[in-house]
C-alpha cells in the first residue's frame, strides 16, 4: 500500500490451511524495531493462522520491504497512522462480526497500545510480548549521550546512537536463531538507531507512563524476566495502571526479550499461553460499548 505520504508500505496476508474453515477472527501484527513482518516474525503468525486466524502485517517506514531510511522513525504517529490505515482496510474487506485483534512484539508493542489508546474499543484485544514500555537502563544510550539526545535528534537526526550493550546479543537466547535474525538480508548492518529515532523511543516510553491508564481493552502481556532491552518492571507498571477489566500479565522465569528466540520448550509454553487466550476471547468477544 501507500501511506499518506506516498510511501510504499509493504504489507502481506496468512490464512488457515484450509480455505474452506470458518476464521476465528482476525489478528494484526506489529513487529519490533530492526525487524519485519517476514523472516522470524512470520514464525509467529504462522502459528496464529494455523489456529484459525486471519493474520496481517506490515513492514514499518525505513524496515524490510518498505521505503524509507533504514531504522528511521523520528515521528512514532506516522507509523501509527499506516498500521491504522492498513488494518482497517483489512477489518473493512472481512466481516464486522469477525473478532480483530492486536499482536505487538517489542517496540510493536509500543505501537500496538498507542493504536488502541487512539481507536479504542474498535479492537476485541491486544497482545504484548515483550513490549517496549520502558528501556532498560543497560541498553539506553551511554552517559552523557542520553543527556545530549535531544541537541543530536535536532542537528544531526540520522547519527547512529551508540548503546550500552548490543542488543542482538541478549535478545535471542537460541544461537541459531540469533544468527538467523543478523543474516536476514533487509535487517540494517548497524543495529545502532538514529539519534532522532533514540530520542522518540524515550519520548514514546514516557508517553505510555503517562496515558497507560486509558487502555481499557482486554490484554494479554507476555514478558521473560531475564530480559534486558524491555524491563519487565515497566510492562508490570502499564499491567497495573491499566483500566482495563480483563488484562492477564504472565512473567517467564529465565526467559529474553524475544520469547520466539527461546528453546523449544519455552517457545511452546509462550505460545500456548498466546493461543489459549485467542481462542478464549475470539469465541466470546467482549461487546463494544
Amino acid at each position: 500500500m501507500f501511506n499518506k505520504k506516498k510511501m510504499k508500505i509493504f504489507t502481506q496476508f496468512w490464512r488457515p490451511d484450509d480455505p474452506t474453515s470458518q476464521l476465528k477472527g482476525i489478528v494484526a501484527m506489529v513487529h519490533g524495531y530492526s525487524s519485519e513482518s517476514s523472516w522470524l516474525n512470520e514464525l509467529t503468525a504462522i502459528a496464529i493462522a494455523k489456529a484459525g486466524f486471519l493474520v496481517c502485517a506490515l513492514d514499518l517506514q525505513g524496515h524490510g520491504y518498505s521505503d524509507g531510511l533504514r531504522g528511521h522513525i523520528p515521528n512514532i504517529q506516522h507509523v501509527v497512522s499506516d498500521c491504522i490505515m492498513f488494518f482497517d482496510s483489512v477489518k473493512a474487506a472481512n466481516s464486522p462480526n469477525l473478532p480483530a485483534f492486536l499482536y505487538g512484539e517489542s517496540l510493536g508493542g509500543a505501537i500496538s497500545i498507542l493504536i488502541c489508546l487512539k481507536q479504542g474499543y474498535t479492537w476485541d484485544g491486544l497482545i504484548l510480548s515483550g513490549a517496549m514500555c520502558g528501556i532498560s537502563a543497560k541498553f539506553k544510550p551511554m552517559w552523557p549521550l542520553e543527556k545530549l539526545l535531544p541537541l543530536a535528534a535536532l542537528f544531526a537526526p540520522t547519527w547512529r546512537v551508540v548503546a550500552s550493550k548490543p542488543v542482538s546479543s541478549r535478545s535471542y537466547k537460541e544461537e541459531w536463531k540469533r544468527r538467523m535474525a543478523a543474516n536476514n538480508p533487509n535487517r540494517p548492518k548497524s543495529g545502532k538507531p538514529p539519534a532522532a529515532t533514540a530520542l522518540e523511543f524515550l519520548r514514546v516510553c514516557e508517553y505510555l507512563r503517562m496515558h497507560c491508564y486509558d487502555l481499557g481493552v482486554p490484554f494479554l502481556m507476555v514478558h521473560g524476566e531475564d530480559d534486558l532491552a524491555c524491563d519487565f518492571r515497566s510492562a508490570s507498571f502499564v499491567y497495573e495502571s491499566a483500566s482495563s477489566k480483563d488484562k492477564t500479565l504472565k512473567i517467564f522465569p529465565g526467559m529474553w526479550h524475544m520469547l520466539v528466540g527461546e528453546p523449544k520448550d519455552n517457545v511452546e509454553l509462550v505460545f500456548g499461553t498466546i493461543l489459549t487466550w485467542l481462542r478464549d476471547h475470539a469465541a466470546q468477544p467482549k461487546p463494544k460499548p
